[in-house]
């Protein structure tokens, strides 16, 4: 009884899920049993790839990126704060502190 609804949880999940994929992909041998091996880290011989190379990003760069962003949103909520002042929905009181 519980080989059966074992065989039945591991027949329904993989309904479903392709035997290949692009990511991976199955090594068969007659002497080893099927296993799953990610292409994207290893050749087809099953050797490790050597590292990406790595793209720095300066101060040059992210600076160029956050200014103007930056400018935007200041422009943006300079130009909604008019616009509530202009319409009365909100107005900002004078406070008489010369006591």
């Amino acid at each position: 009884m519980a080989s059966a609804a074992a065989r039945f949880v591991l027949g329904s999940a993989r309904v479903g899920v392709p035997k290949t994929t692009g990511v991976f992909r199955q090594k068969t041998s007659s002497a080893t049993p099927v296993a799953l091996a990610r292409t994207a880290v290893t050749t087809s011989s099953g050797a490790i790839l050597p590292k990406p190379v790595k793209i720095s990003f300066g101060l040059v760069r992210i600076s160029v990126i956050v200014v103007p962003f930056l400018y935007v949103g200041t422009l943006i909520s300079k130009n909604f704060a008019a616009l509530l002042e202009e319409h009365d929905i909100f107005v900002p009181e004078d406070d008489d502190d010369d006591d």
